[in-house]
């Protein structure tokens, strides 16, 4: 466990700090001072409409945002957190509109990361999207954060992160619960322990998003990302080939996963960013959709965000 004691201080006295949860890399800042969470807006370049997460440490703190809390959500809570699972519930009144876009709703998880949630237990509760500029590749590593933000921004360095895609938003304040952002908590588990259909809107362009992910273009290198093409030749040096199953040995611009999905999430938006580092053109992807695998509509959610 890092030194923490420097990182508490730059929030309590209003700063922003990145750090590591199980997902991506977060950009902190005290859930309750408007100043300090205009600094994340700005600093990431990140639209005022679109709404943060709260990133808490105990149960107990959901309280204090939520005005009412389902017996869904507790049983959801009991099963997932900590985990990459955000839970969008009713909003308490004081809860501050730059939180929310000035929605009704506030989302809220606890991450499965030991630094995390010793980080969040001392300051306090954090909002906390990811550690980017808006509209880059989200950050899974500190050295992505510091590519982006400069080498003295205060991040703590928790080495590479266990699930490299942004958390499942699992919106309950409807009459069924709908994910609004898919993660690596599947619909059918989060079915399975709910015993009902949960319904998916995560395609969706909403006049006024309740989650981010849902708006705006996401996860983009430099380098044009796209599908590979049947019966494709890997041959373009000017590309980066994410092949899940080949007879080609990994080669410079060929990246083998050998159809582990959870690697290729783990490492997409580093290979993304290599990609950019290397000076590629393009980034071609090898279709998944048929794959029958848990992870599946979130990588293909973030790669379709990336290709735009």
């Amino acid at each position: 466990m890092p030194d923490l004691s420097t990182y508490i201080d730059l929030i309590k006295q209003g700063n922003v700090v990145a750090f590591p949860t199980e997902t991506v890399y977060g950009l902190g800042a005290d859930a309750w001072n408007p100043t300090a969470i205009q600094k994340i807006f700005s600093i990431k370049g990140r639209p005022s409409d679109n709404p943060l997460i709260v990133h808490v440490s105990e149960e107990e703190q959901v309280h204090e945002f939520s005005a009412r809390i389902p017996d869904s959500a507790h049983i959801l809570i009991e099963e997932f957190w900590p985990g990459p699972l955000s839970l969008v519930l009713p909003k308490k009144p004081e809860v501050l509109d730059a939180v929310t876009a000035g929605l009704d709703t506030v989302a809220i998880r606890m991450p499965d990361h030991d630094i995390a949630l010793e980080f969040i237990s001392e300051t306090g509760p954090l909002v906390a999207p990811s550690a980017n500029k808006s509209g880059r590749p989200s950050p899974t590593k500190a050295e992505h954060v510091k590519a982006d933000f400069g080498v003295d921004f205060p991040v703590i360095d928790g080495k590479a992160t266990k699930v490299g895609l942004e958390s499942t938003v699992l919106d309950l304040t409807g009459d069924q619960p709908e994910i609004l952002r898919p993660g690596s908590i599947s619909r059918k588990q989060i079915e399975d322990v709910l015993g009902f259909t949960v319904h998916e809107s995560f395609f969706a362009h909403m006049e006024r998003p309740k989650s981010p992910g849902q708006k705006y273009s996401h996860y983009k290198p430099k380098a044009e990302v796209r599908w590979l093409e049947v019966h494709e030749k890997t041959n373009d040096p000017e590309c980066l080939y994410l092949l899940l199953s080949s007879d080609v040995h990994d080669s410079a611009n060929i990246i083998d996963f050998n159809n582990d999905l959870d690697r290729l999430a783990r490492q997409i938006y580093d290979r993304f960013r290599q990609a950019d580092l290397k000076g590629y053109s393009a980034v071609a992807i090898e279709n998944f959709q048929d794959m029958d695998h848990p992870i599946v509509p979130a990588l293909l959610n973030r790669v379709q965000k990336a290709i735009g």
